[in-house]
């Protein structure tokens, strides 16, 4: 029986026994079912990808703890929450998360700063806070083509219409993509069309 991708993507994982999904959610629930699916068929033929990457995750199914609370990182998350103990806070400015690392500009490129308002720093953080935020569409159109593809190869590399439907996605062309796509297996598609969804949209929709 086929998994429910309906649900948005989040930081999960969903697992594949060849061409059907039987699993999405957090690393321990995946690996539960991996488990009995491997025990039910020796020769199950399973692959797991990160949701939010794509990336395809090799793991030793009988080492994953099949308690969440013995997750590292929802244990971190427990262990920051029940730590009621305040640090003892000292004079000065707050620490902002900031990280001092090696900048190199040319020589009009530090007297340009010098002469900005609130001096290096402040304006460099200003910069890249623009840039970031001005190129956050094709980011996010970029992203979602890459991970569309890891998955795609893993999956579909022998599909009909595969190489057609990978110059679609670069493309933006999500009509021509769901076209070469429709004949494959129906979880496939389901899958890649949640993950490539910001690979079609326009800039100005997901900004």
């Amino acid at each position: 029986m086929s998994a429910d991708l309906s649900n948005p993507l989040s930081p999960h994982y969903s697992l594949f026994n060849q061409s059907y999904c039987i699993a999405v959610g957090e690393l321990p629930h995946i690996a539960a079912v991996a488990r009995q699916t491997l025990a039910d068929d020796p020769h199950a033929q399973l692959l797991a990808f990160a949701d939010e990457t794509g990336i395809q995750s090799d793991f030793n199914w009988a080492d994953i703890p099949a308690a969440a609370a013995t997750n590292p990182a929802l244990r971190s998350e427990t262990a920051d929450s029940s730590d009621e103990s305040e640090p003892i806070r000292k004079a000065g400015r707050p620490k902002l998360g900031v990280v001092a690392r090696e900048v190199t500009l040319l020589p009009r490129h530090w007297d340009w700063l010098a002469q900005q308002q609130g001096g290096a720093s402040v304006t460099l953080r200003k910069l890249v806070e623009a840039a970031r935020r001005s190129n956050e569409g094709a980011d996010r159109k970029r992203h979602a083509a890459e991970r569309t593809y890891r998955v795609m190869n893993a999956l579909a590399g022998n599909e009909v219409g595969f190489e057609e439907a990978l110059r679609a996605l670069y493309a933006g062309d999500q009509a021509r993509f769901n076209q070469q796509i429709s004949t494959w297996p129906v979880d496939i598609q389901t899958y890649l069309q949640r993950l490539s969804a910001n690979a079609f949209a326009i800039a100005e929709q997901i900004e």
